[in-house]
């Protein structure tokens, strides 16, 4: 049943980040790119989908495609600022693996927000096997994100992050336990997942669990730091010995 969905999928979301960056990736021609994009995305959409339905989800998400386009935009921005061995936005573009994840993830955030089913997985999952960083379509992330080195990183589905936000490899935005249902199933549906400020960043290693833990504003979790409760905004938070640090930042 769903033999060449996978493929078809793959090679729709390829296209259509050429089409994005047709100076960058692929044959440069971006109007041939776009419509193989499209033609696969309605194919790879009719596995799961009817056909006026995939049609039309085709149509909604090129429409999207200029503003997809102008985030990724403050993600590179933000990858060139935030890295002094990044040369050029172009490096940033062709070289960094946080660019396939996040451009990979900003189109299939926009399918999940429509409700497809499989197609966004399939892509995000696609960009995972590529770069080692595995961002859930559903996560919802602000602008200028950057991922220095990545590999090792994981979002969950009901993660939020806000504008300006770094992280650094091996970071883990996850859920506590599972709860389960009386038959001993997993309850779905739920918010399981952190929610991350403003202009925060996260060193290597951070593990930040749970749906009701807030990172505020402005805060700095620092490498192998394990958070499953809150931070108030404005905080550093350290590993230490005999317990962790927290010391407050003040803004100059």
């Amino acid at each position: 049943m769903y033999n060449g969905l996978k493929e078809r999928t793959e090679s729709a979301l390829r296209h259509l980040v050429a089409a994005l960056f047709p100076r960058h990736i692929g044959d440069g021609d971006e109007r041939g790119n776009l419509e193989q994009g499209t033609r696969d995305l309605r194919a790879a959409l009719g596995y799961v989908l009817d056909k006026e339905k995939a049609g039309e989800y085709v149509a909604r998400l090129v429409h999207l495609l200029p503003s997809i386009r102008a985030t990724l935009e403050t993600d590179i921005t933000a990858a060139y600022r935030g890295d002094p061995a990044a040369q050029s936005e172009d490096e940033v573009i062709l070289a960094y693996p946080a660019f396939t994840a996040i451009s990979t993830y900003r189109v299939a955030h926009e399918l999940y927000k429509m409700n497809v089913p499989l197609v966004p997985r399939i892509m995000t999952e696609y960009a995972h096997r590529l770069t080692g960083i595995d961002i859930h379509p559903g996560a919802q992330i602000g602008e200028y994100f950057f991922i220095d080195h990545g590999t090792g990183v994981v979002i969950g589905e009901t993660t939020t992050i806000g504008h300006h936000v770094k992280l650094y490899q091996n970071v883990t935005i996850g859920a506590k336990s599972f709860k389960a249902a009386p038959d001993g199933s997993l309850i779905k549906g739920i918010k399981r997942h952190p929610d991350i400020g403003n202009e925060v960043v996260i060193y290597s290693g951070a593990t930040i669990l749970g749906g009701d833990t807030v990172i505020g504003d402005r805060c700095v979790i620092g490498g192998n730091v394990w958070l499953t409760n809150s931070v108030e905004a404005g905080s550093t938070v350290q590993n230490g010995l005999p317990e962790q640090k927290r010391e407050r930042n003040e803004r100059i």
